[in-house]
């Protein structure tokens, strides 16, 4: 039995390994009881820190930036099994997957029994959250440990897709209906309002579907939407110029009427094109930018139940397209949302795979990749809850509490979706692997 764990026995003292595992993605901090807060900077610091020390140099061919480098699924469970046999720890190449930091392609050899991932990939190396990104584009390398998730995902993703949310208790959203509508204390200030609303509505609860809420894969579906919940309402400035708040927006002469008591609402979805084939099943590409963020506006009934309007704030649409259209440079300097793209590439692959039975077609058995207990992922304290957090707009006595949203990956919808192309016969002759017993090549 192997787990993938970041930790090298003897490295770290009980307290640190805690530590450790709490605050691993995206810059949050989940407690043991699944309490989700802002990581403090000096925390994420040492966590980098740990994670270099326990990283071993990268190979020197394995440095090399290349466009397509490829990985085996076969020789990968080869190279596992070699290390599972031996009682070895899983080299850091296999834990990042050579480090692929995107799928482009899936191609398909029965001649081989093999099917090989590939796209863009390079050398690695910690930033200073502690993410593992690429060491000349700052974007976070794919992990196997996703992968194994995402496999082991992939028939329950189908009944449902893969998803999280944040959201208030209903008897949060009726007692802060009762303040909103109470008369306001003549001595509050902007503070004291604020904090009365954000202890009124009291914790939300954080929900994951499709996959295992105490998985890695989880933890960056809600560091991701926690994160951009907090860009949005103006808790943090976003690294990528551009992208001011939603409050800004607000506040700007263009925003148009402001929203009154509205409960805004931003999520993450997939933003694929149709996946590109060769007609033969042998060869695939994965197009498009992957993520989309989306916006609607809940209000406050007068029950205290949170309804959808159906429509969207101006201000609202104009965040959320603005985030989308600079995904990928937030993705290089905000690595969570690289890896969201990452997790929703890893979900697409896995529902194609399934859904054509690739396995089946090419003689490549998932054998290895799908047992979960010669070769367990990692697990972690599942979130469970997230302090609210208010923003009085300054021109009215208007609160904004980001609510829901979340994040939907629509893999086997993506994955059903296809058009054909002649281009891809070359690209797989091409890709396809040698007589080297190298489980990934450039």
């Amino acid at each position: 039995m192997a787990c993938l764990s970041w930790c090298v026995a003897g490295l770290l003292s009980s307290e640190a390994r805690a530590q450790f595992f709490q605050q691993s993605v995206g810059g949050i901090s989940i407690d043991a009881q699944g309490a989700l807060q802002n990581a403090e900077p000096d925390a994420l610091e040492e966590l980098a820190q740990i994670r270099q020390q326990a990283m071993a140099p990268v190979p020197g061919d394995l440095k090399q930036p290349t466009e397509l480098r490829k990985v085996s699924l076969r020789r990968l469970q080869a190279a596992l099994g070699d290390a599972l046999s031996a009682g070895r720890p899983l080299p850091d190449e296999v834990r990042f997957l050579a480090g692929l930091q995107q799928i482009r392609y899936v191609f398909v050899y029965p001649e081989s029994n093999d099917i090989v991932l590939a796209g863009y990939g390079e050398g690695w190396k910690v930033d200073k959250q502690g993410f593992v990104v690429g060491a000349t584009t700052g974007r976070p390398v794919l992990l196997l440990d996703d992968l194994l998730v995402a496999l082991r995902s992939a028939q329950q993703a189908r009944r449902g897709g893969i998803s999280c949310s944040i959201d208030p208790t209903a008897e949060g959203l009726r007692r802060l209906q009762a303040l909103a509508l109470a008369p306001p204390a003549n001595d509050a200030g902007p503070r004291a309002l604020l904090s009365s609303f954000e202890q009124t509505l009291g914790p939300q609860m954080v929900r994951v579907d499709g996959v295992s809420a105490d998985s890695h894969f989880a933890r960056v579906l809600v560091a991701a939407d926690y994160r951009m919940k907090r860009l949005a309402m103006h808790f943090e400035r976003a690294p990528v110029p551009g992208l001011p708040s939603y409050l800004t927006m607000l506040k700007g002469k263009a925003s148009g009427k402001q929203p009154q008591n509205m409960l805004p609402r931003w999520w993450l979805a997939t933003n694929y094109e149709p996946l590109l084939t060769d007609g033969q099943g042998t060869a695939w590409q994965l197009r498009g930018q992957g993520v989309k963020a989306m916006a609607e506006d809940d209000f406050l009934a007068a029950d205290g139940t949170r309804k959808r309007s159906g429509k969207t704030h101006p201000a609202a649409q104009r965040w959320a397209d603005n985030m989308t259209a600079r995904y990928g440079e937030l993705a290089s300097r905000s690595p969570i949302f690289g890896q969201l793209r990452n997790c929703m590439d890893l979900a697409v692959i896995a529902a194609l795979l399934f859904q054509e039975d690739l396995p089946g077609a090419s003689g490549c058995g998932l054998g290895l990749l799908l047992d979960e207990i010669d070769l367990q992922a990692e697990r972690f304290p599942a979130p469970r809850q997230v302090s609210s957090q208010a923003s009085l707009l300054e021109t009215r006595n208007n609160y904004l509490i980001s609510v829901s949203g979340g994040v939907s990956i629509d893999s086997w919808e993506v994955a059903a979706k296809r058009e054909t192309s002649d281009e891809l016969a070359p690209l797989r002759s091409q890709a396809a692997p040698g007589a080297a017993a190298r489980w990934w090549w450039n």
